[in-house]
């Protein structure tokens, strides 16, 4: 013995102490990511200085998006990401991990109850669509009852945070508050699907006649009277009320679903000076500054982050929730947004109207600066994050039929081809008679993307790898592809139970897209 010192029980504690480190590293898990969904509305594809093409374009040249840039460094970028051409569907989509055509709230809900927004048609009638929304309860007329993903988070402990636009279902309905659907805190949500107001002085609100406009923002009296753009109050908002899980050190899911940059477009005084000097006429130099102003909350966020040390077990999904608006007749002649070259824009089942930007940042897991070229689509974000929280398989009550993209965020060359997508549009959204943005199918398989139009009853066929801008209809040239997509569109509707709309004059429904390729018997 030396020094008073027993080498036996020395060597004893060390042993015991070693177990101990070893056991304390065992038994003490990594702690649940936290997740963010950072949800645009109606953000076109090319309306970033982020290109989702195999080129920098003029367009991308237009906007300063920094952060999204910065977003695209640290984290990969999907160059085929799909939404719906609407706004609710998509949302239904997140929230229930269902295909519109299977959840059948194919078109944007009405602030009011049992209300359609299908506008008349002279050949076709509307069908019988979801048009209360989505219901985590039964007994709830026209909705879609589905278990939402934020109650199926609370169950792994997440605090569940909504913060911007909802757009669930109508005043009157579960789907009009976020927190009937599982969210812990709610901060501006309802039934409405646009502001009246991006502008704190005039108190997010439009008013008409003296009446307060249906579409105020509400929620947000702490800001009325302020000079504080829509767009900021939100961010702010959002991230004070992050503190509360960070302090409980409770893994939280925020779904950041900004009004931006949706109608009206008004300028964010912050930014739109840098697009009027461009020379970018008012409304689109506007319509500039509501994305820039976009990309600065998402810059507010990454910095909250990384001031808390949050960055590292934070993961942040980037998605717009369908194509920017640019179809002439839905905006008076009047341009504010660009989806070139792809076709068309919101409301349209051709790429204009349903390819989206989106970003995925996940430190450990995601490779900065990495690409991805596979298809995902909108319902595919509900088991994607279910998988990142965690936990055992959950009890639904309904079928899933979105995909976890997970496997690909860990290896970004994973590719398949035989994977079927599908949008089904069959409603009318708008007043003005536009056959490209209405009564519409699709089906992508590969590089082939089937386009069946309900009014004509007419087929059509694009290779989005030759031809992105679907200007090549290719259906006389190989009718063994159009007529195996046309199949598989047709099978997999009937499996969901799809709706397809009648011709006024017969009373007929529209045909299966297998049986518009045989002509019509007189």
């Amino acid at each position: 013995m030396r020094n008073g010192r027993n080498p036996g029980r020395v060597k004893h504690w060390l042993a015991v102490g070693l177990v101990f480190v070893l056991f304390s590293s065992i038994a003490a898990p990594k702690p649940s990511p936290n997740i963010i969904i950072f949800l645009v509305d109606d953000m076109g594809w090319q309306d970033t200085s982020v290109p989702f093409w195999k080129q920098l374009t003029d367009l991308n040249r237009r906007y300063h998006t920094p952060n999204m840039e910065r977003l695209a460094k640290e984290g990969m970028k999907f160059t085929n990401a799909y939404a719906t051409p609407l706004c609710t569907p998509t949302r239904v989509s997140l929230m229930t991990g269902l295909n519109a055509a299977h959840h059948r709230v194919t078109n944007w809900t009405s602030p009011n109850k049992n209300t359609s927004t299908d506008y008349p048609d002279t050949l076709l009638n509307p069908v019988d669509w979801n048009i209360n929304g989505l219901s985590p309860v039964a007994g709830v007329e026209r909705t879609v009852q589905a278990t939402p993903l934020p109650v199926l988070l609370r169950q792994q402990n997440y605090y569940t945070i909504h913060a911007g636009k909802a757009h669930f279902g109508p005043a009157g309905t579960p789907g009009s508050n976020p927190e009937n659907l599982g969210f812990m805190v709610n901060i501006a949500g309802s039934e409405i699907g646009h502001p009246a107001s991006y502008l704190g002085q005039e108190n997010y609100d439009h008013p008409a006649n003296g009446k307060p406009n249906r579409n105020a923002v509400p929620g947000l009296d702490a800001w009325h009277g302020q000079d504080v753009f829509l767009t900021d109050a939100l961010t702010r908002e959002a991230l004070k009320a992050l503190t509360v899980p960070v302090q409980k050190k409770q893994p939280f899911f925020l779904h950041l679903s900004h009004y931006a940059v949706h109608t009206p477009i008004m300028a964010d005084k912050r930014f739109v000076d840098r697009y009027l000097k461009a020379g970018l006429d008012t409304t689109e130099a506007r319509y500039a500054s509501l994305v820039e102003g976009m990309d600065k909350s998402l810059g507010d966020v990454l910095a909250f982050l990384d001031e808390r040390k949050l960055t590292g077990n934070t993961v942040i999904i980037f998605m717009s929730d369908n194509g920017g608006l640019s179809m002439s007749p839905l905006r008076g002649g009047q341009a504010h947004t660009h989806n070139l070259p792809l076709r068309v824009g919101k409301g349209s089942v051709y790429e204009g109207g349903i390819r989206e930007p989106m970003l995925v940042r996940w430190p450990g897991v995601v490779k900065a600066g990495s690409l991805t070229e596979q298809p995902v689509i909108i319902e595919d974000f509900f088991p994607t994050i279910l998988a990142i929280a965690g936990g055992p398989k959950p009890a639904l009550h309904q079928p899933v039929d979105g995909r976890s993209f997970v496997p690909l965020l860990k290896n970004p060359v994973l590719r398949d081809s035989s994977r079927v997508f599908v949008w089904h549009h069959p409603n009318r959204w708008v007043a003005a008679e536009a056959p490209l943005v209405s009564w519409a199918s699709a089906l992508r398989q590969g590089d082939w993307k089937l386009v069946y139009d309900h009014r004509t009853s007419v087929l059509e066929l694009y290779n989005l790898r030759n031809d992105i801008g679907e200007q090549q209809n290719l259906a006389g040239q190989y009718p063994g592809k159009l007529h195996d997509l046309a199949t598989l569109l047709t099978r997999q509707l009937k499996r969901w139970g799809a709706q397809m709309p009648t011709f006024k004059r017969t009373g007929r429904p529209v045909p299966w897209p297998e049986d518009a390729l045989t002509p019509p018997k007189p």
